[in-house]
């Protein structure tokens, strides 16, 4: 593993510090590294959504495609082993 230092203002550190503290991380290196890695999961999941929103349109979703998406898990194996629960 690389090292990084980073020099933070007193009120950024003190913020760091109590989210370590509240929110169970061992080290502030540690919540830095999940700060990144959610910067990565939602600057991925934008690309996704930019490839989505350029892409040609699909055939519309209508309440066939339910009912046809609906066959389909029914008939999926494992589809037994989780009945469906009504509320």
């Amino acid at each position: 593993m690389t090292t990084m230092n980073i020099s933070l203002p007193d009120s950024l550190k003190a913020f760091v510090d109590e989210q370590v503290s509240q929110r169970g991380f061992g080290t502030s290196s540690e919540y830095v590294r999940e700060l990144i890695r959610r910067e990565q999961d939602r600057q991925h999941l934008r690309g996704l959504l930019l490839a989505g929103g350029a892409s040609e349109a699909a055939a519309p979703v209508d309440e066939a495609y339910f009912t046809a998406l609906r066959q389909r898990v029914h008939r999926a194996p494992g589809a037994a082993a989780h009945p469906r629960r009504r509320s």
